[in-house]
């Protein structure tokens, strides 16, 4: 079970806005440049200007309106037929940076690992790699759990909140990494072996 399962009811009360913003002239490729950049600046702002932890109230925040963007960016291209094969590249390739550079200011703070950290951050992009590869061998786009974007994003979200608020976070919070790295490089297999399966089976 992942959060991705709650995605046709996100989209369901975005679907006014996204009528919207096509006839404003908004296309695909402009939301998901934009919500990568957005996140790029924010995580390196973190990670460079290291603000006081309230600072990391952002990263909560930003998770929930990047759902949105990434949900109006699908929409848009699906429903209002603005599908390019630049834009399949860039929603993937957009993901696996914008995730990066939120993961990356969680490095400095403590009790965090910044080799955990790292970690989480490559497996993170490789089970997106792992999810895109699916049509390659005839199944489609795997977004199996248990630790996809949207699991994530909650993680990581939640840290941030945590640390808004309370400011510091507690000592065993060391071993969360560590077991997030074990359940992103679980969804990396489940995304393969799914994939296969579904490859498996007989076309009709």
């Amino acid at each position: 079970m992942s959060i991705y399962a709650l995605k046709p009811k996100f989209q369901a009360l975005l679907r006014p806005l996204v009528r919207g913003l096509h006839g404003m002239g908004v296309t695909a490729n402009q939301v998901t440049l934009l919500a990568c950049a957005i996140s790029v600046v924010l995580g390196l702002w973190l990670y460079v200007a290291q603000p006081a932890p309230v600072a990391f109230a952002l990263v909560p925040a930003w998770m929930f309106v990047r759902m949105a963007f990434n949900a109006i960016d699908g929409m848009l291209a699906r429903e209002h037929h603005q599908q390019t094969k630049l834009g399949a590249f860039l929603n993937e390739l957009t993901d696996v940076v914008s995730d990066a550079a939120l993961y990356l200011p969680f490095a400095i703070v403590a009790p965090f690992s910044a080799f955990w950290v790292g970690l989480v951050i490559m497996l993170a992009g490789l089970s997106e790699f792992a999810g895109a590869l699916g049509p390659t061998v005839g199944a489609s786009r795997r977004y199996d759990g248990p630790a996809g974007k949207s699991d994530r994003a909650f993680v990581f979200g939640a840290l941030g909140l945590w640390l808004a608020v309370m400011g510091t976070l507690p000592a065993k919070a060391e071993w969360l990494m560590p077991l997030l790295a074990v359940a992103v490089a679980w969804t990396v297999v489940n995304r393969v072996r799914h994939a296969l399966a579904e490859a498996a089976i007989p076309k009709r």
